[in-house]
């Protein structure tokens, strides 16, 4: 009878072990599909603010701005981070009046932006570090994914100037 125990010892072990690689493989993967539909989602309000800076530069701040909206809005995946931030640069050069429904658009695009962006830094980091854990490097969990990849802009909030907020 005392082997009987070294094998339902040795099962439960064993048992154990393989639950813990499941739940640790789901996690991997659950954190990889939130870090995708971050991804998505910044993607969707970069789109945004750059067509809302497009369309106040038609109606008031002219080429400059213009051409970094459609720079941003057509971008290569490759080109993006660089064009974001000359269309940040360039927001930043212009003065923006909060009573401005355009410039109001705008600012409010950005704030979102802002938040999108650090929604998907935090994601990023959180499976990157998933799966660069020893155990899910040993049993190659993920390997059919990519693995996820920061999107390093400046901060796109902008800000307002005091005089015009207080007014």
């Amino acid at each position: 009878m005392p082997g009987m125990w070294w094998v339902v010892g040795t099962a439960l072990v064993v048992g154990l072990v393989a639950a813990y690689l499941i739940w640790t493989a789901g996690r991997v993967d659950r954190l990889q599909t939130r870090a995708e539909s971050a991804a998505r989602a910044l993607d969707a309000h970069l789109l945004r603010r750059a067509a809302a800076a497009a369309v106040l530069a038609e109606q008031r701040y002219g080429v400059e701005l213009y051409a970094a909206a459609r720079i941003a809005l057509d971008a290569a995946p490759d080109e993006r981070e660089a064009a974001e931030n000359d269309l940040t640069r360039q927001l930043r050069a212009v003065e923006l009046d909060p009573a401005d429904a355009s410039c109001e658009a705008v600012i409010a695009a950005s704030r979102r932006l802002a938040l999108a962006r650090q929604v998907h830094t935090d994601l990023v980091r959180d499976a990157r570090t998933a799966r660069g854990r020893p155990l899910v490097r040993l049993f190659r969990m993920g390997r059919g994914q990519q693995w996820p990849r920061y999107f390093d802009i400046d901060d796109p909030t902008l800000t307002v100037p005091a005089d015009v907020t207080t007014g």
